[in-house]
């Protein structure tokens, strides 16, 4: 595209265009039977999920199964073999029934029935077989295997299912790896017996899909649909709009709202930049700019609280703490993404000399309200239960109660019953393909557990950080810190990269699970807290989908600026940056999650003013703006300086303020001749 296009794209574009960068949006077109069908099972699952959650006492096991179940067999339908969900209508011929392949009808079928053998097991019979697994066992263990990787295939592409099938390979030729990684190898009747069950693939993940997360995107696209996300755009505007650069501002509001409700870094994209990105275009921002802003914006939607992404309901199983711990740790590691990008915004606007909206241009807050303050109804009384004590699964069944009943009270847009019904298709449509990954990151962590690679892979972070600290803990200045302290920071690095460049491909979710089973080992030798670790893992794996050179979110805002997809991903890591300090902080001082050991709010505050006055800082370096153009020199002077900041401690926040002190005074004299110069 153009870089100077600012022509606005329509809904249907806007939709191919999520399709082109999401692939767990890019559905196969059908016929209106097999449509109708489809929806009716997608129906099924909703309801089926808000009865077993709020009403019925369901098995554990059992619940994971007709989960998967449902997953498995919709992937088939939803999803073709080949992407031919670009053509202009539903493939046609003796092997497909009004649009679907008859092969994937019944892949679906098996599939069905696979996942549903062990969990309808007499409980008995079940655990008197575990180690021990006859013929059928294991054939049906070897399908869902199989589909479980073929379905991830389909829905998220091939990288997820490669690693996985890499591990499958290790389980089973272990005797064959390297060094540290050898072990002994298991023989496939005792891999697929480990595999499927509660220590693979009707696992943690699975598990986390079925309780919590898909109860949550329910939530979210029901709330999305009686108003909320228009409520969230209204409101930032008039809370931001009229400043310098009002539209950047309005994006980075507007996305943090509504990327706490959806969790979906490319779906909050092309949501909120629609209406975003033309308006920053229009007040002077260049294209890849307002695109960047966007991308960066609408990252941060997944360790926004309340929602947040569905790796934090997989931490709360991991960890056994309560969803309202993992919100409240997440809360000003959010803020601080957020501020970074609205400093960076506004010193852009400051530069450029960008104006806010007009009087004209912006929303009367008593209309806003008029309109959608109904629609804020369920996302309170969500938020109330959860730090009331109510568990996740409790307080998002009647949030969604809340949400039909706001939809149908409405007196604007009121919901009708076909709309309620797309609405519980659409929520549940949006599951399946995180839900397939969940499945596939189970083989992934049921061989961590078989092989105990967890502890082999964090021997061999440590022992390489070892390595590199043996030779900078010698050189001036840096052996002014000890080794220990430079194992920490290296071990910290590498696993920081494994996530970057693993989440490159692999979605969010399923980084964070697999990277956090096999670096758990490290961190424990180093004595970093579990919630700690779990967030640092969290938020690397987040900053991948703004990390070139795939950056998903980034180039699907391109798309909309029409911009250059790769300048729009690397100044949108640029603008990111923010969130790739932000867990160096907390690892280094914890008291910044708030509900990590050793919380004093006299920490917590110098933790939280360092890291403010760090990103500020380091947002003014790479801007080359504070209240007027800085040189070279100074750009890397701040810089440095602004590393001191985030380092928590008194002592180096003061020898930074120290260093910052000539840049300020150089900025005052700038900017004052430049006022006086006619």
């Amino acid at each position: 595209m153009a870089s100077d296009s600012t022509t606005d794209l329509t809904p249907e574009q806007l939709a191919e265009l999520e399709r082109k960068y999401d692939s767990e949006s890019a559905f196969r077109p059908m016929g209106s039977k097999m449509g109708a069908v489809v929806a009716v099972a997608l129906v099924a699952m909703s309801v089926y999920h808000f009865y077993a959650s709020g009403f019925a006492l369901i098995r554990e096991l059992l619940h994971f199964g007709i989960h998967l179940a449902f997953v498995l067999g919709l992937t088939f339908l939803l999803f073709s073999w080949r992407k031919d969900y670009r053509l202009s209508g539903p493939p046609k011929g003796w092997m497909y029934v009004d649009g679907v392949n008859i092969f994937d009808i019944a892949l679906a079928i098996l599939a069905v029935a696979a996942a549903l053998y062990l969990p309808l097991l007499p409980p008995a019979e079940a655990a008197q077989r575990a180690g021990n697994p006859n013929a059928t066992d294991t054939f049906m263990g070897s399908v869902v295997l199989l589909f479980t990787l073929e379905a991830a295939r389909r829905s998220i592409g091939y990288t997820l299912p490669l690693i996985a099938g890499f591990f499958v390979l290790y389980a089973i030729y272990g005797q064959m790896a390297p060094g540290m990684l050898k072990h002994g190898g298991v023989a496939w009747a005792g891999f697929v017996d480990g595999i499927y069950g509660s220590q693979g693939i009707y696992g943690i993940a699975i598990g986390a899909m079925a309780k919590y997360v898909f109860l949550f995107i329910l939530f979210g696209v029901l709330a999305a649909r009686i108003g909320l996300g228009q409520l969230f755009i209204d409101l930032a505007t008039v809370a931001a709009g009229r400043f310098a650069g009002g539209p950047a501002k309005v994006a980075i509001c507007a996305s943090a709202f509504m990327g706490s409700i959806s969790g979906s870094s490319i779906a909050n994209t092309v949501t909120t930049g629609a209406l975003t990105i033309p308006a920053m275009k229009k007040v002077g921002y260049p294209p890849h700019f307002a695109g960047a802003t966007e991308a960066t914006s609408s990252t941060g939607g997944q360790i926004t609280p309340p929602v947040m992404g569905a790796a934090a309901f997989i931490m709360v199983d991991f960890l056994n703490i309560p969803l309202r711990d993992v919100l409240a740790a997440a809360l000003f590691p959010a803020f601080l993404h957020y501020f970074g990008i609205f400093v960076m915004v506004h010193l852009e606007a400051k530069k450029l000399g960008l104006r806010g909206l007009s009087a004209e241009e912006m929303p009367l807050l008593w209309k806003v309200l008029r309109a959608n303050w109904l629609s804020a109804a369920p996302l309170i009384i969500l938020i109330y239960m959860i730090l009331s004590g109510r568990t996740p699964d409790y307080a998002a069944v009647y949030a969604i109660i809340a949400c039909v009943v706001v939809g149908f009270l409405k007196p604007n847009d009121r919901m009708t019953i076909p709309g309620l019904w797309d609405a519980l298709a659409a929520g549940a449509r949006s599951t399946i393909a995180i839900g397939s990954a969940a499945a596939c990151v189970g083989i992934i962590v049921g061989v961590i557990t078989l092989t105990g690679t967890g502890f082999r892979v964090g021997a061999i972070v440590i022992q390489t950080a070892s390595d590199f600290a043996g030779v900078v803990s010698t050189i001036w200045p840096f052996s002014f810190f000890d080794l220990q302290q430079w194992v920490l920071f290296f071990s910290l690095v590498l696993v920081a990269l494994a996530c970057i460049v693993m989440g490159a491909g692999v979605p969010t979710t399923a980084t964070y699970i697999i990277l956090v089973s096999v670096t758990a080992g490290a961190f424990q030798i180093l004595g970093v807290e579990p919630l700690v670790a779990h967030f640092f893992v969290f938020y690397y794996g987040v900053l991948a989908d703004i990390t070139p050179p795939v950056a998903l979110a980034a180039y699907a805002a391109a798309g909309i600026a029409g911009s250059n997809p790769f300048k729009t991903g690397n100044t949108a890591f640029r603008l990111g940056i923010a969130k790739a300090l932000v867990p160096f902080v907390f690892v280094y001082s914890p008291a910044l999650l708030l509900v990590a050991d050793g919380f004093t709010w006299w920490l917590f505050s110098v933790t939280l003013l360092g890291a403010m006055l760090g990103i500020g800082s380091l947002g003014v370096a790479f801007s080359g703006y504070m209240l007027a153009p800085l040189k070279a020199w100074e750009r890397w002077w701040v810089a440095l300086s602004s590393f001191l900041f985030i380092a928590p401690g008194l002592t180096t926040m003061g020898v930074g303020l120290a260093l910052m002190t000539p840049i300020v005074l150089l900025q005052l004299t700038r900017r004052k001749q430049a006022a006086s110069t006619p």
